[in-house]
């Protein structure tokens, strides 16, 4: 609200305002390709088709190679990634981990992430949010760390992983 301008002023304002809700010439220009390709027989269908085969590839290997090392650890379970970018797996929590998540005053599935990202410095979305079954934990996370780091993010998830269950093992 703007009391006391001039209305020449108001107005030169409120355009100024209007104009930060649209998007750049060049931003505009892009979400056009992107909704448009090039279509089979334009100069650059060939090259689009390649980038968009390398691109998808790429998201099968990380989705697997995911999907595979989480099923390999200790107390967690992962579904085939078959969509989205996501996998959600379920965690098994050694009654200990439960106990100190309530300690903390937080779900069990938001004390594992909490305490994987304070340990690694990866973000993963707690289970609970899901409204997942009771007594069942969980966890969201993605594959879209770049394919040359989705190994270093896999093993940095395995070692908190491992150290997480033997932790709260025999508590």
């Amino acid at each position: 609200e703007l009391q006391n301008f001039d209305p020449s002023v108001r107005e030169q304002i409120y355009k100024m305002v209007s104009i930060g809700l649209c998007s750049n010439i060049s931003g505009q220009v892009m979400v056009d390709c992107m909704v448009k390709p090039p279509v089979e027989g334009e100069e650059s269908h060939a090259l689009y088709a390649e980038e968009m085969k390398r691109l998808y590839d790429s998201l099968l290997v990380r989705a697997r190679k995911l999907q595979d090392a989480l099923s390999g650890m200790t107390n967690v379970t992962c579904s085939p990634i078959n969509g989205a970018l996501y996998a959600f797996p379920t965690i098994g929590l050694p009654r200990g981990a439960v106990e100190a998540a309530k300690l903390a005053g937080m779900p069990p599935d938001t004390f594992y992430a909490v305490e994987l990202l304070d340990a690694t410095g990866i973000c993963v979305v707690p289970g609970n949010g899901f409204k997942q079954q009771q007594g069942t934990y969980h966890f969201r996370t993605t594959f879209l760390p770049a394919e040359e780091k989705m190994d270093m993010v896999i093993d940095k998830l395995r070692t908190f992983n491992e150290g997480f269950m033997l932790k709260y093992a025999g508590t």
